[in-house]
């Protein structure tokens, strides 16, 4: 072997040697990811009788503050997260701080519900273009007939939150920012998992502990609500939402 065939194949053997510590340097995704790709995959085996796709799953974590990014669009196939903003119901919420206190699948309750959803098909609205969802769970059953969907609104944006330090609230849909909701709709329309939990995991994967907060009682949230008492709405197919500030 000459000089310089042996200084191409030292370099060469130099080379893959030092590969594997960068890439074990870059390898695995964070805690954060990890633990959300591990409860995206126990639900998506979950409902998988159900389920047209299992590529995407969206994630909406109401253990954080609504000012938060905390709704996560898991990507399986990838194996990465991207974050937006996401509102919870107004009867889930009713001191308005942000904080979820519970979850209800009483109709009129307002309140937003926990469980698997599938994604259905997307139509024309009171907020434009919505998603329809059907509920898998005991805990989300109602979701159909109390029209609970994927809708753009004024009140779910990064600016609604640096006004008020919060997001507003629906009536239980989950309505994301109109620069957002296009994303959720290509992403996540057409019998893909959404799930909803207060799973109450932080931006570094640690747990984070809400303040107490005193449970709503729904039952009389529903009685007073009333479908009387929503605002008219063209679309009955979508509730009218409650813009709170």
């Amino acid at each position: 072997m000459d000089r310089r065939c042996f200084l191409t194949r030292s370099a060469a053997a130099a080379a893959v040697t030092a590969l594997p510590t960068r890439l074990f340097a870059q390898a695995g995704p964070d805690l954060r990811t990890r633990r959300l790709l591990d409860v995206a995959r126990e639900q998506t085996e979950r409902a998988s009788a159900n389920l047209w796709h299992s590529d995407v799953v969206g994630i909406a974590d109401y253990g954080l503050h609504s000012a938060e990014p905390r709704f996560h669009f898991v990507d399986l196939v990838a194996g990465k997260v991207d974050s937006v903003l996401v509102t919870h119901g107004a009867g889930s919420d009713p001191e308005h701080d942000g904080w979820l206190n519970g979850f209800s699948n009483l109709p009129d309750s307002w309140a937003s519900s926990r469980g698997a959803y599938i994604t259905w098909e997307w139509y024309k609205g009171r907020y434009g273009t919505s998603v329809r969802l059907g509920g898998l769970d005991p805990e989300n059953s109602n979701a159909f007939p109390r029209a609970i969907v994927m809708h753009p609104a004024s009140y779910a944006t990064p600016e609604h939150v640096a006004r008020w330090g919060r997001l507003g609230r629906s009536n239980g849909c989950f309505a994301f920012g109109p620069e957002v909701f296009p994303q959720a709709l290509t992403r996540l329309m057409g019998g893909r998992l959404l799930y909803a939990d207060a799973l109450g995991i932080g931006a570094n994967g640690e747990d984070v502990i809400p303040p107490p907060q005193q449970t709503p009682d729904f039952a009389a949230m529903a009685a007073a609500n009333g479908p009387e008492l929503a605002p008219v709405s063209p679309d009955i197919a979508d509730p009218a939402e409650q813009v709170s500030n």
